[in-house]
């Protein structure tokens, strides 16, 4: 069993250096719905601040004013829950957009940079 989790684990941060790669190539977006309070509590460098509680009420034309249209959106939060709501809605609105299980935190360990 812990040859799995450390398997997992790997695959994980495989993921997470992709998503580096991508936004590197400013082909991809990190997108982050937690609340405001969460953000102001610390968050990633570069990331855009789109809470869920925001995007459930919001038109199609406020959400395509605040992203960009063209790019990959990863989208995370605290724990992953938040992230897979809020990516199903976008792709809705034709979004390529992609939930991150890694919460908050995780980014953080796997070297996204916390904004100052």
């Amino acid at each position: 069993m812990p040859m799995i989790v450390a398997l997992l684990a790997l695959l994980a941060q495989d993921a997470l250096d992709q998503v580096k790669t991508e936004m590197a190539k400013n082909e991809a977006v990190l997108v982050d719905v937690r609340e405001q309070k969460e953000w102001d509590e610390g968050h990633i460098e570069g990331a855009l601040l789109l809470p869920l509680s925001w995007l459930r009420d919001a038109s199609k034309e406020s959400v395509a004013e605040k992203l960009p249209a063209k790019k990959i959106l990863y989208v995370h939060c605290r724990s992953g829950a938040r992230a897979r709501t809020a990516a199903g809605m976008l792709k809705k609105q034709g979004y390529d957009a992609r939930p991150l299980k890694s919460g908050f935190e995780e980014l953080v360990q796997a070297g996204f940079t916390r904004a100052k």
